[in-house]
């Protein structure tokens, strides 16, 4: 079954992208990396798989990783915590995936409190095991 990542363009972002990669050659299958996005149709999807398929293609090649078969998916992003983390947990249940790799940021409590954490409701709810990385620091 695949290994999935919630990836974002950052620093916690590639961290968690090269760990599921990792986690995808030891376990021998494939990557699904599911990128939030703010709005997905037919244009901005073309446009951003582009950009994104190259961005993937370059963290995984600077991690030594060649080996994991990987495929991008679009999310479309809401303002609601919960809906961002149903849709990322959604599709890495329509991948099929038995593993979802997540980054996480240092948040302040009050962060949290007033703007929720994705990465939180994500834990909560997965039907599967979620492994958490972040930038040490």
């Amino acid at each position: 079954m695949p290994v999935a990542v919630a990836h974002l363009p950052s620093t916690t972002g590639h961290l968690a992208l090269r760990e599921a990669a990792q986690q995808a050659v030891q376990r021998r299958t494939t990557l699904t990396v599911i990128q939030v996005v703010d709005a997905v149709d037919l244009d901005v999807d073309a446009a951003h798989r582009a950009g994104m398929s190259d961005e993937i293609a370059n963290v995984l090649a600077e991690a030594g990783i060649t080996d994991p078969k990987w495929d991008l998916r679009l999310a479309a992003a809401s303002d609601q915590t919960d809906d961002t983390a149903d849709s990322i947990l959604a599709m890495a249940a329509d991948a099929g995936a038995d593993l979802l790799v997540i980054g996480a940021r240092r948040r302040s409590p009050v962060g949290k409190a007033i703007l929720g954490s994705v990465t939180q409701r994500i834990i909560l709810a997965a039907d599967i095991p979620v492994l958490v990385v972040k930038a040490a620091g």
